[in-house]
């Protein structure tokens, strides 16, 4: 298997990737030489990989495969908490803008549902994953249609205050500091939390996104955090390890009864 080592603080070399290492180049100016980061270009997907611990192996974005593909086939469809918490029902699709998108997964997940999902994400190594792994699952054969139709990235540097048409919903899962009693988490918060570190002000998202949604912002937490930006929800569906606080603003209803 050949791979390409590329440190963050350089050019990458595979043109085809030439608009995220433009990018890249600007938003890590300053970044330090000994930055215990690399991505790697290895048979043409794009990993992030954290050089002092390289028993966790790259992180990259697949929509394709694995995890995202058994939980689009077997994850429970609608009756998911997160379908019920942007208020999918009765064959309604929201459109849905995601302000933290990381990985892309939840997104993913509202798009293999039906739902129209713009997604914003400010940190430029992880806007390059994910841009990476939406630009090869649309040149897969059974999900490239509709991943092309239906999940959209913002180019790097924009945010909400970006979007120009209102969504139904906007969804937001900002990264918060793991419990120091807690186990190890699995290897892309561990990676993700060494490079990104928690959003400080995640508590700034919610008015934003309060301005930006047409019927409910949904904020996915931890079980044991408090409320974003200490804003009581309107309403609650909680899981085994999170929850959904949803902000709801009016019903969702489809377009042509508005």
């Amino acid at each position: 298997m050949s791979e390409q080592l590329i440190p963050l603080q350089i050019e990458l070399l595979d043109a085809r990737l030439q608009h995220e290492a433009e990018q890249l180049q600007v938003a890590m100016q300053g970044v330090s030489a000994e930055a215990p980061f690399a991505l790697v270009l290895v048979e043409g997907r794009l990993e992030l990989r954290k050089l002092d611990e390289p028993r966790l192996g790259g992180v990259y974005v697949d929509l394709a495969e694995g995890a995202a593909s058994h939980r689009r086939k077997f994850g429970g469809g609608r009756g998911q908490s997160i379908a019920k918490a942007v208020g999918l029902k009765h064959g309604h699709n929201p459109s849905v803008v995601d302000g933290t998108a990381g990985l892309g997964r939840d997104a993913f997940v509202l798009a293999s549902l039906g739902c129209t999902v713009t997604l914003c994400e400010r940190h430029p190594v992880v806007h390059a994953l994910l841009a990476d792994g939406l630009r090869r699952a649309v040149q897969d054969a059974e999900i490239g249609d509709w991943v092309g139709e239906r999940l959209r990235l913002l180019p790097f540097g924009q945010t909400l205050a970006d979007v120009t048409e209102q969504p139904d919903v906007v969804y937001l899962d900002p990264m918060f500091p793991h419990k120091k009693k807690a186990a190890l988490v699995k290897k892309e918060m561990r990676v993700f939390h060494s490079l990104v570190g928690p959003d400080l002000d995640a508590d700034a998202l919610l008015p934003q996104a309060l301005q930006l949604a047409r019927a409910r912002v949904v904020v996915k937490r931890p079980g044991y955090a408090g409320f974003l930006n200490d804003v009581s929800p309107s309403a609650q569906i909680e899981t085994k390890n999170n929850r959904f606080d949803l902000y709801i603003k009016q019903a969702i209803t489809p377009a042509g009864e508005r």
